[in-house]
């Protein structure tokens, strides 16, 4: 499955390629957040509202509780009023005496002028001898079976109950209720603390949105719409059981329409029962904006999209055409047009592709002219190479008599006790034959320092104290391989021009070296050195395109041979102080691979 679909990937044209991946990795995408970000914002709006409303209902809970704190403060105070105690327990014997009773009890009066709050307080008692004078109520059979009633005589805890207002029935009014029990005369009785209800709409009225206060049976007590208050939950249908509902967040229905409910519970101190605060807001409302804000959005992007897909549109057709341009380049140069040129203006992938496919024609171009150039440089290397043998044969006519009188002269000074001249004669004849067993192919590191281990003793044989040496090769180099006479005529070259023009001993030093894949190679002397004028001659000389002396083997042969087997960066390298002494060295590739 997957294999075809490359397949048929493969099988279209670009154009289409870029197209189908533009819908496939922007128009999609794009369009997937934008429904993305709308269904946030709308969201974040909710969310903001849900919070918005959450604070607003925590500050009507304050300010409430504060309202009703009032009543309940005064309730504490006549719970140990001596007067009303008084007032409400004696046995009255006429109307007089209980209308003057009633004349010079004032605080019920004084509570209402000094608290806003308050729209009046009574008190309900079973004292026979009292007359109903709207403050002091003797209790009847319709309030003895009412709720509220019946609720504050269970405990001495404060109730909060929807009451209707004698005073202006049939209106109903939240009231504080609490029973007040007087034990020396086994009595008790309810006080009601009415609260004015202006007082409790005001607290709701500035609200944003739809906001109300009901009490345990679902009557609503207080509304920013004062139209709602006296009606029930279930009047209002929410389309959710708001009465038996916890402190939250819910959706329901208000009016008809999609809301967000926000309930909390409200319950002041020493209450048997508490009250909700609720507040609803219309969804479409909060989210008109944030829709708003999608619509266009949604559309700005579609028309964005719209017009990006006319520029793929053109971009694909322009880039398919100077690909073709470029295909028709390679054709020829498939076909052996190698003076073929790609004219494709332009800084991009394909303008790029097109300079580097006249580089590589050019690149070509040089390859086809560097082989050549490497072929007569490795004819030049062999032709080196058989210098070098012819050079050492012409110098030693007939070797075999060499080799047998230089025997016969060791075996001599060797039966006359000449231990010194009988080594070094063995040394020279070792020096021979391995300078003429030395072929065009390579030796090792070890064989070549025998050689100069052995030059370097006929030397000191010769100079005495005059010449002294050290030789430092680290194991892993022995077994390597280098072109053979490399290191030898450096050596030479060390004593020889070493020892000109100094007095004392002339030290010479040869160190090969290991280094990170690199093999350093180096032959110091502490000689007479060389001037700088001398050594730019020299430098010269060795890098010189013709040979100077024909019979000498030397440093300029080494360097050449050096060169055309490893490359340029492999030559000689010589650094010497007037005076001082001479340093000649040169690196080779660890692995002594040659140069191509």
């Amino acid at each position: 499955m997957f294999k075809r679909l490359i397949r048929t990937t493969n099988n279209l044209k670009l154009k289409h390629k870029l197209l189908i991946s533009y819908v496939l990795v922007v128009m999609i995408p794009v369009l997937i957040v934008g429904l993305a970000v709308t269904s946030y914002f709308r969201q974040q709006a909710l969310d903001n509202a849900i919070g918005q409303t959450i604070i607003n209902v925590d500050k009507i809970k304050s300010q409430t509780a504060t309202m009703l704190r009032v009543p309940t403060d005064i309730s504490n105070l006549l719970m140990f009023n001596a007067d009303l105690k008084e007032i409400v327990n004696k046995r009255y014997k006429s109307v007089v005496e209980l209308t003057s009773a009633y004349l010079a009890y004032k605080d019920f009066q004084e509570y209402r002028r000094l608290y806003r709050e308050i729209a009046g307080i009574r008190f309900y008692s079973t004292n026979p001898t009292l007359i109903n004078n709207l403050e002091f109520i003797p209790v009847d059979k319709q309030t003895e079976e009412s709720y509220w009633y019946q609720q504050a005589l269970k405990t001495t805890s404060i109730g909060w109950f929807y009451i209707p207002d004698k005073e202006d029935n049939p209106v109903h009014k939240l009231s504080l209720v609490r029973k007040v029990p007087f034990a020396e005369y086994r009595t008790e009785g309810v006080l009601m603390i009415v609260i004015n209800q202006d007082e409790l709409n005001g607290l709701l009225r500035q609200e944003q949105f739809e906001t109300m206060i009901t009490d345990e049976q679902g009557y609503v007590v207080a509304a920013k719409n004062t139209e709602l208050v006296g009606k029930t939950l279930d009047e209002l249908d929410f389309g959710v059981d708001l009465q038996n509902q916890a402190k939250g967040t819910i959706e329901g229905d208000f009016r008809g329409e999609p809301s967000n409910i926000v309930i909390d519970e409200l319950g002041p101190g020493s209450s048997m029962n508490s009250l909700k605060v609720i507040s609803v807001f219309a969804t479409k409302n909060i989210v008109k904006d944030a829709n708003t804000v999608s619509l266009i959005g949604m559309i700005f992007i579609i028309l964005v999209l719209v017009i990006a897909l006319l520029f793929v549109y053109i971009i694909s057709f322009l880039t398919s055409n100077r690909l073709l341009r470029l295909s028709k380049h390679l054709n020829k140069l498939a076909l052996g047009d190698l003076n073929v040129t790609s004219r494709i203006d332009g800084n991009d992938e394909i303008g790029q592709l097109s300079r580097q496919f006249n580089y590589m024609v050019k690149s070509i171009n040089e390859l086809m002219t560097q082989v050549v150039e490497a072929t007569e440089q490795n004819n030049q290397l062999e032709i080196a190479q058989k210098e070098i043998k012819l050079k050492m044969m012409a110098s030693q006519i007939n070797p075999h008599f060499l080799f047998n009188a230089l025997e016969s002269i060791r075996m001599k000074a060797h039966i006359k006790g000449e231990a010194e001249i009988a080594n070094i004669v063995r040394l020279l004849g070792k020096l021979m034959r391995k300078s003429l067993e030395i072929g065009s192919g390579k030796t090792t590191f070890r064989a070549e320092l025998e050689m100069v281990r052995s030059y370097l003793e006929i030397q000191k044989f010769r100079y005495g104290d005059r010449l002294a040496f050290q030789i430092h090769i680290d194991p892993e180099v022995e077994k390597m391989y280098i072109p053979p006479l490399i290191i030898q005529p450096l050596v030479e070259n060390a004593i020889v021009h070493g020892l000109e023009n100094k007095e004392g001993t002339v030290r010479v030093d040869i160190s090969i070296r290991l280094v990170e894949n690199i093999v350093q190679i180096r032959v110091d002397d502490n000689g007479a050195g060389i001037t700088p004028e001398r050594l730019a001659e020299v430098m010269q000389f060795i890098c010189g395109p013709e040979e100077q002396e024909k019979s000498r083997i030397g440093m300029r042969n080494v360097h050449q041979r050096l060169t055309l087997t490893y490359g340029e960066p492999y030559g000689l390298q010589i650094k010497s102080v007037y005076g001082e002494g001479t340093e000649v060295s040169f690196t080779l590739p660890a692995g002594g691979d040659q140069h191509v």
